[in-house]
């Protein structure tokens, strides 16, 4: 039986081992062994997750959190390669574009480790972002990378690796298999549109996480205020974490809303389905809200989601408070009307798996 180490950390990774990790064990063809870094290392962030989407406990929990970048990459390794010298597997996979994903690859391909990306040929194009530099490292030294859209296959090719040794499949999006997994049974497994006493389409769902977000008081100052002001016309809903709530104290920075605590992903699909719209400065958000029907705001200049900017379902306004405040009000007559299927067909895990077989 083929043995593989899946290499995960972050809330957005669960989600997605979430529906690869059960094709894994449809297939009954192959032994996986899960890794979690600690990258997330908090209740809500993390053992929740694994406790509502029926993940495998992890095998390995190495608890690394809570570092610099470089520290953090850095301890990562050291403890995956001892894990990988040990389970001698034959291929390890890693998804996205975290310090564990990169930590992962780094010490897959020292030990000449078989690796493939799953959520590969994603750009932002901004090389400030510490994930734009994960992903593409962890791309260019990839045996198989398996790409959500074609505008990441393009985005390969245009980076010649054609040329290098590797394979690359256009597969679709593991998170909409997730979506339409979870959110077949989120309403049975989650109270918290009642426990909020949430009216349909009377809220406004925001996650702001980003480090040159919640890092820049000055953006994260704009946000607030234009999250404040839209909470004069409709409720906002701002599950916060920890470290973001201290760094708004700390800087006299204040909310005229009450955020929430972290909640789980049965708790984020229903908000995702009753809320007006969402705004987010997270990449798996943006496409979530798409899976759902609702139109996103994302206050980054950016996104590695083009196909949703140029179809005029997501919109990048920065973190400006006036074009935050513009966009929701050009949002609010507007109907959404879905005609495309960017992310593919829900079968992204299967063909993943039938891969690597």
């Amino acid at each position: 039986m083929k043995k593989i180490i899946t290499i995960i950390g972050a809330r957005p990774q669960f989600i997605k081992a979430a529906a690869v990790s059960r094709a894994i064990r449809q297939t009954g063809a192959i032994k996986e062994v899960i890794v979690h870094t600690g990258q997330h290392f908090d209740d809500n962030m993390s053992s929740v997750f694994f406790k509502e989407m029926e993940i495998p406990e992890p095998d390995y929990h190495l608890e690394i959190n809570s570092l610099s970048h470089g520290a953090m990459t850095g301890r990562m390794i050291e403890e995956i390669e001892r894990v990988l010298l040990k389970e001698e597997p034959e291929m390890v996979l890693v998804y996205g574009d975290t310090n564990s994903t990169l930590a992962g690859a780094l010490a897959a391909r020292k030990l000449n480790i078989r690796l493939a990306h799953v959520e590969a040929g994603l750009r932002s194009f901004n090389m400030a972002m510490p994930e734009e530099i994960n992903r593409i490292v962890t791309d260019r030294i990839s045996d198989m990378l398996f790409c959500p859209t074609d505008t990441a296959v393009h985005n390969l090719d245009q980076e010649g690796f054609r040329h290098f040794n590797c394979i690359i499949t256009k597969v679709g999006d593991v998170m909409y298999d997730a979506a339409l997994y979870y959110g077949s049974m989120s309403a049975q497994r989650s109270e918290i549109i009642n426990r909020l006493n949430l009216a349909n389409g009377r809220f406004v769902l925001c996650t702001v996480h980003r480090q040159e977000n919640t890092d820049n008081t000055e953006n994260l100052r704009s946000i607030i205020r234009a999250l404040n002001q839209i909470h004069r016309d409709r409720a906002v809903i701002l599950p916060l974490h920890p470290r973001t709530r201290k760094i708004m104290a700390e800087n006299d920075i204040h909310p005229e809303f009450q955020p929430i605590d972290p909640v789980g992903y049965f708790d984020i699909i229903e908000l995702l389905k009753h809320c007006k719209l969402v705004i987010t400065d997270s990449g798996g958000m943006q496409k979530e809200a798409y899976f759902f029907d609702k139109f996103c705001i994302t206050v980054r200049t950016e996104t590695e989601w083009t196909e949703l900017v140029n179809n005029h379902y997501n919109f990048l306004t920065g973190p400006r408070e006036v074009e935050i405040c513009y966009a929701y009000q050009q949002l609010q007559s507007r109907a959404f009307i879905n005609m495309h299927h960017f992310y593919g067909a829900g079968d992204a895990s299967h063909r993943i798996i039938e891969a690597i077989s």
